[in-house]
């Protein structure tokens, strides 16, 4: 289905609400029914009718069909956010006694399930450098249940070989899951390769406004009803039909967003190769990434993140570079409007907590919807002080 039938047409049907070019919000809690067999009919199949809002909201299934359909999956959740998403997916497949495999530098709340969280329910677990898929065939057990991608991650990069990593899923009866908040479905798509279910953190990319925390969850049918008749059901994991507006909301300008924040971010790796004050740049497509040619295989695009690795030994001065770097914001996510700064400097020196194994040298930054000229010449101003 093309792209702009998906995002402006794809499971709104205009005639039932007054021909409204938006969808409406259908704010209600509950739907009625003619009769005690209609009543029954509906909630045999919750997922596709109108009970109770916590199951299946009109506007946020209008978002469920789209996300499916960008994802190139049959069906979607939308969740509360990214993190339950991600949690969602794994507890649904894994039961006490289970192990599960997930990449090393992971999302931190996706690094918490499973070693904090699940473990407390008897689930084991192994964080590997899955850049080789040999090494995730080595820690597969008997009892391997899932196996948690995260391709590429959001700081350094990494990318797993998917279609490889979807082969040795299914030879082992392996759940892969996958998030794919970095590409977006614009530069990336999972499940052609052979993964299970797709995950996001529609808060970023998906939404794109800094309005909205939200989760999408992508696969199979009888995966989503799995999910959506256990964890979804049981724990309440549904959003708000607002919140399911503003996303919808958010998808029409999706292309437009991401690739100009690709275009800027593109830019400003360009602009800062080879500078004296950078001593390393981290980014999919950069010609030193040694995962370049995965990363031509599987992805169409990079979206406007890179790490640089600042060429200085000082904290102070790093301090200094992240202080003046005034245009780009010093906060959380990434895949709004605006740019944003984000110091792994920033968790070094925290009373009772030990040092991140990072670089205190390296620094984010999320390209936003900015003019490219006007960030480069604030980089420029900032690196100078270094």
């Amino acid at each position: 289905m093309n792209i702009s039938d998906i995002l402006y047409h794809l499971g709104e049907e205009r005639e039932a609400y007054f021909n409204a070019i938006a969808p409406p919000i259908i704010q209600s809690s509950n739907f009625m029914f003619k009769d005690i067999e209609d009543l029954k009919a509906k909630m045999s199949d919750e997922l596709n009718h109108h009970v109770y809002t916590r199951g299946n909201n009109p506007t946020a299934e209008i978002l469920r069909k789209k996300m499916a359909a960008l994802e190139k999956t049959e069906d979607a959740l939308v969740v509360s956010s990214g993190a339950t998403a991600i949690a969602a997916a794994v507890i649904a497949n894994v039961s006490s006694g289970d192990h599960v495999i997930c990449v090393q530098k992971p999302y931190s709340w996706t690094g918490k399930l499973i070693s904090k969280f699940l473990s407390r329910f008897g689930v084991t677990y192994d964080f590997v450098n899955a850049r080789d898929t040999e090494n995730i065939r080595a820690a597969i057990k008997p009892n391997t249940r899932v196996l948690m991608l995260e391709s590429p991650n959001s700081l350094t990069f990494e990318m797993q070989d998917l279609e490889a990593c979807a082969i040795l899923a299914k030879e082992n009866q392996i759940v892969t899951v996958i998030d794919n908040s970095h590409c977006s479905p614009l530069f990336q798509n999972p499940a052609l390769h052979g993964i299970d279910l797709v995950v996001h953190t529609a808060t970023k990319y998906l939404n794109g406004h800094s309005d909205v925390v939200m989760g999408i969850i992508c696969g199979s049918s009888s995966m989503i009803r799995k999910i959506f008749q256990s964890e979804f059901m049981t724990l309440g994991l549904n959003v708000s039909p607002h919140d399911a507006f503003l996303a919808i909301r958010g998808l029409r300008t999706l292309p437009l967003r991401v690739q100009r924040s690709e275009q800027t971010g593109a830019a400003i790796v360009s602009h800062l190769t080879g500078h004296p004050k950078v001593s390393r740049i981290y980014y999919p497509f950069h010609a030193t990434n040694p995962q370049l040619e995965l990363a031509k295989k599987q992805m169409t695009g990079a979206g406007g993140l890179l790490t640089i690795e600042l060429n200085t030994t000082s904290k102070a001065k790093v301090n200094d570079f992240v202080n003046a770097l005034d245009k780009f914001m010093l906060a959380v996510s990434w895949g709004g409007y605006e740019s944003l700064k984000m110091p792994t400097l920033a968790f070094y020196d925290i009373p009772g907590q030990d040092d991140p194994p990072l670089p205190f040298q390296l620094v984010r930054l999320y390209a936003g919807l900015e003019e490219a000229d006007f960030l480069i010449e604030n980089l420029e101003k900032a690196l100078s002080v270094i």
